[in-house]
């Protein structure tokens, strides 16, 4: 039952009184204080799905919440006392109160009091933040923006870092690797507070092969890239050339909307080149099967879903997964803009099930010239072989014959050519006839010496193809149907038929009188007309820099998702993108050189108290390298680390029958030999049923499903990674050669040369002091010194701050 009027109006006055000790905002802004709340404990019920709409009552718009219902009004501007929604959050009533008790959702008094200041100051609404279309604020600067908001809640921002943290912050952010002392050291002197050689030092990493290799390392997360096909038998597919590709369009700082473009449809572009159509490979880094007894129906419905999630993760950052079987219940997301998204890729040539092809030749200018000489000489001699003339065809009517005769003989021809011969000639048809040329072929003595000749032709074309990566890509052929699958099950074809089209409730692309493909979503997607894309790059990339994302969901900046810290300085991120002609290295490099970028990762006591998550950026922020960098770091340091950039996947150590229960076929884990041990961790197969156990460790993702944002655990088995996996072990003792065979003098020396290796900073009296003892114990004769300085090497490769950045 409601609250009668007289008591809403006394509650109210206690209500308002009790807001004032909860340190409510003095003006509620919608989108950052109210939607939250609304999305997460009333939209699943009166929001944007009508088939799971209560009472008919939606709130996730203002018409819809001032609307009169049975002479109710969930709210009344203004007039908290007429408002049902105030009445209905502050019931005690289990049959009126909202949220119900039995939804698991319970707002408290500070959520209850902000909708009521909200209420009372005119409920008003604003646009989706992300829906909104970008405008760059007046102050366009990261620090004016970031200091501006840092005033208005009475905080400042901290000192800049010293020089060798900045040097080992950016090398290690730029390049995923740490700098070497020499760069350090020379940075360290010639800095002084000099902006100009701190650019200098920006350009030159951004320069750097590696910084190519430390970008993919996200976006192939993104894109669920891997080796295998994910399914059953989880086996083997060519794709590595599309790895390079992402390496080599951030090392050549390809524009992002000619990046995404080529990777939606570079197939289809006109005159696409090799590499556009490496990038096609994306849309086949689906999960697929090869099991006998699977659905072709089944997995041709989960190829479309896997498509549009990953579209809708990658650029997007919508749910769209939640609409496979229904309208989403918090975004205006329908089941038919998932379907229409899907049916974009309805048209890329593939098999539902059973194994893959090999792909495209992916090799160099060389490689290809070279591959093409040697099949236009296999053609040639196979257009000889195959060249009919009176002597081969009088040769032939003779070996029939002959055939005939022998027929019961055991060495005779096939049966199938035998009933062929008994044909009459002149009553075979063009199929019979060059089936049994072709057999004659095969084993006229006339023809000996040119079949030798074309076998070596074919021979020698083979082996050199063989060293030729290859890689799946896309291409385009009739359309299968694609329709909009009830509840998401692909037995049920009573669905309407749809054509490719973006979800209704954004800007549409400017096509007509022809159906959409994949290159107008590829066009569409980066088009300034979408509030998206832009916005959802860049707060990666600051994500990145930063630890966290101004908004911190990176994957769905929904109704669902968090409204950004700094809203202004995200669309001034975005718009600088856009205006810069989607330059990726300009933004980084804006970010950056930034004073916020630069300041010191030390908080103060207050700055820990107020923000301990540190959102508002009044410091630099601290956290663990991903799990690549973490291995890299190690090889680096101990000067195993191989830089040769792109090339297959190699397999670097693992445990022994790690792989034992991989089956159809049953396989074994191929240890890498030589330099390929050691080269970076993004080269390392990647098997999605099972990770490699190092990187699995420290929360590699098996990109089974697209990844915005990896987990950072702290585990002991971290711990023991460092210490005991072989990779590591082994950079252990070739540190500990390098401090022996580069670094003359005594203990001390040598203990402070390895540190300035590993973190560019000389150690403290007690780390050196306990650092001596472990050698001293353990290099107990002079035959023993590696083994002791090994140990001391583990000591450092496994130190917290050697694998975190600050």
């Amino acid at each position: 039952m409601r609250i009668p009027p007289l008591v809403s109006a006394i509650f109210l006055t206690v209500s308002l009184a009790h807001a004032a000790e909860l340190s409510l905002p003095e003006k509620i802004d919608f989108n950052r204080d109210v939607r939250p709340i609304l999305s997460e404990n009333c939209f699943k019920c009166h929001g944007f799905d009508a088939k799971t709409r209560e009472a008919d009552r939606r709130i996730d718009t203002r018409e819809g919440a001032l609307a009169e219902l049975d002479g109710v009004r969930a709210i009344v501007p203004g007039k908290l006392a007429e408002s049902e929604a105030h009445a209905r959050i502050h019931s005690t009533d289990k049959d009126e109160q909202m949220p119900p008790p039995n939804s698991g959702k319970k707002l408290d008094a500070r959520q209850r009091a902000i909708i009521d200041r909200w209420i009372e100051q005119g409920a008003e609404y604003q646009a989706h933040w992300a829906y909104a279309q970008v405008r760059r604020p007046a102050e366009k600067s990261i620090d004016g923006l970031v200091q501006a908001r840092l005033k208005r809640i009475g905080l400042s921002p901290s000192p800049e870092a010293d020089a060798r943290t900045l040097i080992r912050r950016l090398s290690l952010d730029l390049t995923g690797l740490p700098p070497k002392p020499e760069e350090v050291d020379a940075f360290a002197n010639r800095s002084h507070g000099s902006h100009t050689t701190y650019e200098q030092l920006v350009d030159r990493l951004l320069a750097s092969p590696t910084y190519g290799e430390r970008m993919a390392v996200f976006w192939l997360d993104l894109v669920r890239y891997a080796d295998s096909i994910g399914f059953h038998s989880d086996n083997p597919r060519n794709v590595t050339p599309y790895r390079d590709y992402v390496i080599r369009a951030f090392n050549e700082n390809k524009r992002f909307d000619h990046f995404t473009i080529e990777q939606l449809a570079g197939d289809l572009l006109p005159n696409a080149t090799l590499w556009q159509r490496v990038a096609s490979g994306y849309n086949r880094l689906t999960e697929t099967t090869e099991e006998g007894g699977a659905q072709a129906k089944d997995y041709e419905a989960r190829s479309v879903t896997d498509r549009v999630r990953s579209v809708g993760t990658t650029w997007l950052a919508q749910t769209t997964a939640c609409c496979q079987c229904h309208d989403h219940k918090f975004d205006p997301i329908t089941a038919r803009d998932f379907y229409r998204l899907g049916a974009f890729f309805a048209d890329i040539k593939e098999t539902a099930i059973g194994r893959r092809e090999d792909g495209m030749p992916v090799g160099t200018e060389e490689q290809l010239a070279k591959l093409k000489v040697l099949s236009d000489a296999a053609a040639a001699i196979q257009a000889k072989f195959d060249t009919h003339s009176l002597e081969l065809d009088a040769a032939q009517v003779v070996w029939e014959t002959s055939a005939l005769a022998a027929a019961p003989e055991v060495k005779a021809a096939p049966p199938e050519v035998i009933a062929l011969i008994k044909i009459a000639s002149a009553q075979r048809n063009d199929k019979q006839r060059e089936k049994l040329a072709k057999h004659f072929r095969g084993i006229a003595p006339e023809l000996a010496p040119l079949r030798a000749e074309l076998a070596e032709a074919k021979k020698q074309r083979d082996a050199f193809e063989k060293t030729i990566a290859r890689c799946l890509v896309s291409e385009s052929a009739a359309p299968r149907v694609v329709r909009i699958l009830p509840r998401g099950n692909w037995l049920d074809e009573t669905g309407e038929i749809v054509e490719p089209g973006v979800p209704a409730f954004l800007p549409q692309p400017k096509v007509e009188g022809r159906k959409l493909t994949r290159l107008d979503l590829g066009q569409w997607i980066v088009s300034p007309e979408n509030p998206l894309t832009a916005r959802v790059f860049v707060n990666r990339l600051w994500k990145l820099f930063f630890g966290t994302g101004l908004s911190k969901v990176l994957d769905d900046v929904g109704a669902q998702g968090e409204p950004p810290v700094n809203p202004e300085l995200l669309d001034a991120l975005a718009a600088e993108f856009l205006e810069s002609g989607w330059d990726v290295k300009h933004v980084v490099k804006l970010i950056v050189t930034s004073a916020t970028y630069r300041q010191t990762s030390t908080p103060t006591k207050e700055l820990r108290e107020r923000d301990p998550f540190n959102r508002e950026i009044a410091c630099q922020s601290r956290f663990r390298l991903d799990a690549e960098f973490v291995r890299d770091n190690a090889l680096a340091i101990s000067g195993l680390l191989v830089q040769r950039v792109g090339g297959p996947s190699v397999n670097p150590y693992q445990p022994a029958g790690y792989w034992e229960n991989l089956n159809f076929p049953v396989r074994e884990w191929p240890v890498s030999k030589g330099e390929e041990q050691w080269r970076r961790g993004l080269y390392t197969w990647w098997q999605r049923s099972y990770m490699h156990p190092s990187l699995l460790a420290f929360d590699a993702p098996t990109r089974e499903e697209c990844v915005a944002e990896r987990t950072r655990s702290n585990i002991p088995q971290q711990a023991l990674v460092l210490l005991n996996d072989p990779t590591y072990v082994e950079a252990a003792r070739a540190f500990a050669q390098r401090i022996l065979r580069e670094c003359d003098g005594d203990a001390a020396r040598r203990i402070g040369w390895a540190f300035r290796q590993a973190l560019g900073r000389d150690p403290r009296m007690d780390e050196a002091a306990t650092l001596g003892a472990l050698l001293e114990k353990h290099a107990t004769t002079p035959a023993k010194e590696l083994d002791g300085w090994t140990s001391v090497a583990r000591v450092i490769l496994n130190l917290h701050e050697t694998i975190t950045r600050s």
